[in-house]
C-alpha cells in the first residue's frame, strides 16, 4: 500500500484585498504585455474567491506558470518535457528530462523569474512521456478530483491535483486534517502509484478565517 510523500512548506497567513473587478484582472496583463489572460469570466472570479490564496496571488501564480513554461521552451526546446504549477508561489516542476545537467538548468530557469518563492523539482530523468501515458495522467487527476468532491471530506477549491507517471502531487494551503484527507481520496484512486504533498500548512482557525466570506480581506 502506498504511503504519501510528504513536503512541507511555510504558510503564509496574510490575506490581501479582492482586486478591483474581474475586468482589472483581466485587462492588466493585456496592458502590460507580460502573459496572456489569465482570468476569464464568473468562474475564474469564483474560484478566486473560493480559493486561500490572495487574489494577488492567484493571478501571480498565473503569470508564473506562462513565464517559467516559456522560458524553458526557449532554452531547451523539446529535448524536456516539463510541467510547470504554482501554486501560492511556490512552483512545482514534473515531467521528463534527458540528464541531470539538463535538470538541473530548471531550477536557476524558475529562479530568474519574478515573484517565485521558491521550487520543488520533480522532474524525472527519462525520455518524454508519450501522449498516451500523458493522458492517462490527465485521466488520474481528473478522478482524484472528482473523489474529492464525492467525498466531501476536503474542499476540492483547496486543492491542487497534478498527476505526472502515475504520481500524484497535491498542493494547496490546509490543514493538516485536510492534507490527511486529501492524501487518503488520492492514494485510495485508480491507477495512483505514489501521492506527494506538497502542501503549506495552517492551523484550523487560520483556516476558518481564510474561509470566512464576511470576514475583512486585508491588503
Amino acid at each position: 500500500m502506498n504511503q504519501p510523500q510528504h513536503r512541507d512548506r511555510p504558510a503564509k497567513s496574510s490575506r490581501r484585498a479582492l482586486l478591483l473587478g474581474l475586468s482589472a484582472a483581466i485587462a492588466l496583463p493585456l496592458l502590460q504585455g507580460c502573459f496572456p489572460v489569465v482570468a476569464t469570466g464568473v468562474g475564474a472570479g469564483a474560484a478566486m474567491v473560493s480559493d486561500r490564496r490572495t487574489s494577488g496571488t492567484y493571478v501571480e501564480d498565473e503569470g508564473i506558470e506562462w513565464k517559467v513554461s516559456a522560458r524553458i521552451r526557449e532554452r531547451l526546446g523539446d529535448s524536456v518535457h516539463v510541467n510547470v504549477t504554482s501554486y501560492n508561489r511556490n512552483v512545482l516542476l514534473t515531467g521528463e528530462a534527458p540528464n541531470e545537467t539538463v535538470r538541473g538548468q530548471l531550477d536557476g530557469i524558475v529562479a530568474g523569474v519574478e515573484h517565485v518563492r521558491g521550487v520543488v523539482n520533480e522532474v524525472a530523468i527519462a525520455p518524454n512521456s508519450n501522449l498516451t501515458a500523458r493522458g492517462n495522467d490527465t485521466l488520474i487527476t481528473s478522478n482524484v478530483k472528482a473523489r474529492m468532491i464525492d467525498a466531501g471530506t476536503v474542499s476540492a477549491h483547496n486543492i491542487k491535483v497534478v498527476t505526472e507517471a502515475n504520481v500524484v502531487f497535491l498542493l494547496g494551503i490546509v490543514t493538516r486534517s485536510e492534507a490527511d484527507a486529501a492524501a487518503e481520496v488520492a492514494r485510495t484512486s485508480q491507477g495512483v502509484r505514489k501521492v506527494v504533498r506538497v502542501f503549506e500548512y495552517i492551523s484550523d482557525e487560520e483556516a476558518r478565517r481564510l474561509d470566512n466570506p464576511t470576514g475583512a480581506r486585508r491588503n
